[in-house]
């Protein structure tokens, strides 16, 4: 990186979360001069994604967190009499709770590192950073290589030339691209059979099988390392709905070039203690073994009914303030349905208001069937790679990025109570016009009177799906309603090896809720339902085995901050150019993230027109106070 950055910019963004990259690439795209930096090592924040070698680095600076040295205070020198500064933080307390259990053995090997790692540069590393972390970020598996054609044309992928079973791409699940249209053409292709011509190969006998079987199932925890380059772990799990404004943003700013997404196969409910799959679309309810032809008709009827909700407000008007569950109720669906609607196809909580539910349901069902047969994408090699997406539009626009950079203070105007400029790391001074923050990097001063909610997550590796089906290439999604009153309903995203966030044979489950105490006490009951830990035992016959509930090799429980809905007013002395991007939030969309940056540049827009038109009002009076100066001079003169 260069010794000194430009001293001047439009826009000054501080940290490399889903919105603030949004706000870079749109603020980029029209022509301003905008700073993106971050004091991580890594791109996304909270919404990055790691290798799991990425991903131990990432636990251990949240564990450790030492006392840092205290920096230079030379840039007090930078200040006027009529400016002051408002400090920022310099520790990320947005990740409590952690805990970790590993439950394959722990070889005695010691220094295992991953395949195809890159070694440390300790010209690059400070404290806190690690380059495994890094990796994870900005470089995906070489599974697949995606380059970006500078002439402005798609991206190409290059399929790696690796015969090596492991990094071969499974297909049983389609690539999906995004383009301006209401149907896409979604391909598939399935592996190709195993050679099996008569008199050349020897069949397996049972033992052989059993025994490869059983090998394939053992798993240690040297091996979870080495091949930890093919696991993309995120830290917060989302899909996108196919008609959601993530995924129309993506198409209109042409950003959905630079990534690539898997359909979401299944929507499954956890009814009377078991997985149950969701029919979805119209030909899935009446083809549905698990629904009677009464209930086929009243699903139907219904789900009819919440498309176009808005137009028989008669319906549902004298139930506005009553809870959706209460209302699904009046409409005499079988408790069955009940579930259905709520937990699987609305998925709100039980306490959530008719008008949501109708909202949620109409918008699950106006997703249906733009790309698959269900609402929902999966961008490849994880979440993280979307914030990434937008800041590489950002620098193809002219924006500049640093990280490893962070800002010890803005620089306050006293009389105008703006942000004029802001002092980085290494002492410099840059001039801006707005300043947009992520919450985290706001000091507790400035954050005195904020009430944060808490999300909890638990990230697992299986060795199998919840739910066995003919394929072993599903990507689901399955929501768990609370097990007893005043629960937390859970989220389980369940992802398998063709997402390219996992090793082949092994699952990437994902599970979220809203905090009510520490993320094992929330999730851990859950867990216990749906899965069992690894144990290296034989397999004695395959009714057993079909039995048995998916393994756990190893996992992973936080608890991380949720800053969304956060009321402006709430952060003390925050200069009025200087805008503050949330995390997170628990929901299952990404619907926060893009209606809050559209906020902020809406909100930058209008504050720029109104000074433009400050100045305009100025100049014009001035204009008129010299014409009447002219006039009273010719007055006289006529006199």
């Amino acid at each position: 990186m260069a010794e000194k950055l430009p001293s001047e910019f439009d826009v000054v963004i501080l940290g490399t979360g889903l919105p603030e990259a949004i706000i870079a690439a749109a603020c980029s795209r029209i022509g301003q001069r905008v700073l993106h930096i971050d004091v991580k090592n890594y791109y996304g924040g909270n919404w990055a994604s790691f290798t799991f070698s990425g991903l131990l680095s990432w636990l251990e600076e949240y564990k450790q967190q030492p006392n840092l040295p205290e920096e230079s205070t030379a840039w007090k020198d930078l200040l006027d009499k009529s400016e002051e500064c408002l400090l920022l933080n310099r520790k990320d307390k947005t990740i409590q709770n952690i805990e970790v259990f590993c439950y394959v053995s722990q070889d005695s090997e010691n220094n295992i590192e991953e395949v195809g790692a890159l070694r440390k540069n300790p010209a690059f590393v400070t404290y806190g950073d690690s380059t495994d972390a890094q990796d994870s970020a900005e470089e995906p598996p070489c599974q697949e290589i995606h380059s970006l054609d500078t002439s402005g044309s798609e991206i190409s992928s290059h399929p790696n030339n690796n015969t090596d079973p492991d990094t071969t791409v499974e297909t049983g699940v389609p690539d999906v691209k995004l383009e301006m249209q209401t149907q896409s053409d979604v391909t598939s292709s399935s592996t190709p059979p195993l050679d099996t011509s008569e008199g050349d190969n020897v069949k397996l006998s049972t033992e052989e099988t059993l025994a490869q079987k059983s090998a394939k199932r053992k798993i240690t925890y040297s091996s979870i390392v080495k091949e930890g380059r093919k696991f993309n772990i995120d830290l917060v799990s989302k899909f996108l709905y196919s008609r959601g404004s993530l995924i129309d943003l993506l198409i209109k700013s042409n950003v959905s070039r630079y990534a690539e997404f898997k359909n979401v196969t299944r929507i499954l409910t956890f009814q009377n203690g078991k997985v149950e799959q969701v029919p979805c679309s119209r030909a899935d309810v009446f083809a549905s073994k698990q629904l009677t032809m009464v209930e086929k008709r009243m699903l139907m009827k219904f789900l009819t009914f919440c498309l176009d909700y808005e137009q028989k407000a008669e319906e549902y008007q004298d139930y506005k303030d009553c809870a959706f569950s209460e209302y699904l109720k009046t409409k005499k669906l079988t408790p069955s349905l009940q579930h259905f609607i709520l937990h699987a196809i609305a998925m709100v909580s039980e306490t959530a208001s008719t008008i949501d539910g109708l909202r949620a349901t109409q918008h699950f069902l106006q997703s249906l069937g733009r790309y698959g047969n269900t609402p929902f994408l999966f961008p490849l090699y994880g979440l993280g790679e979307i914030p990434q997406c937008f800041c590489r539009m950002c620098a193809v626009f002219g924006g500049i990025y640093c990280l490893r950079h962070s800002v010890q203070c803005l620089v306050v105007d006293k009389e105008s109570s703006r942000c004029k400029a802001v002092i980085d790391s290494l002492g410099q001074r840059i001039t801006c016009s707005y300043f947009i923050v992520e919450d985290s990097y706001l000091s507790e001063e400035t954050c005195n009177n904020v009430c944060y909610r808490q999300i909890s997550r638990a990230v697992l590796i299986t060795d199998r799906s919840v739910l066995k089906s003919d394929s072993d290439q599903q990507v689901s999604i399955l929501t768990v309603p609370p097990m007893e009153l005043g629960e937390p309903t859970v989220s389980v995203i369940e992802l398998c090896s063709s997402t390219m966030t996992c090793k082949r044979d092994t699952y990437l489950v994902h599970l979220t809720c809203v905090s009510a105490r520490t993320a094992k006490e929330d999730l851990e009951p859950v867990v216990q339902k749906l899965f069992m830990p690894y144990a290296e035992t034989e397999i004695e016959s395959e009714q057993e085995n079909e039995l048995e509930k998916p393994q756990i090799f190893w996992a992973l429980y936080f608890n991380m901050r949720d800053s969304t809905g956060i009321d402006r007013s709430s952060y003390e002395g925050l200069p009025s150019n200087v805008y503050v991007c949330s995390g997170p939030d628990p929901h299952l969309g990404n619907e926060h993230a893009v209606k809050q940056a559209e906020s902020i540049l809406i909100s930058c827009s209008q504050k720029k027109n109104s000074a433009h038109l400050l100045q305009i009002q100025k100049i014009l009076s001035m204009m008129l106070m010299t014409l009447s100066y002219r006039m009273l001079d010719l007055l006289v003169h006529l006199k």
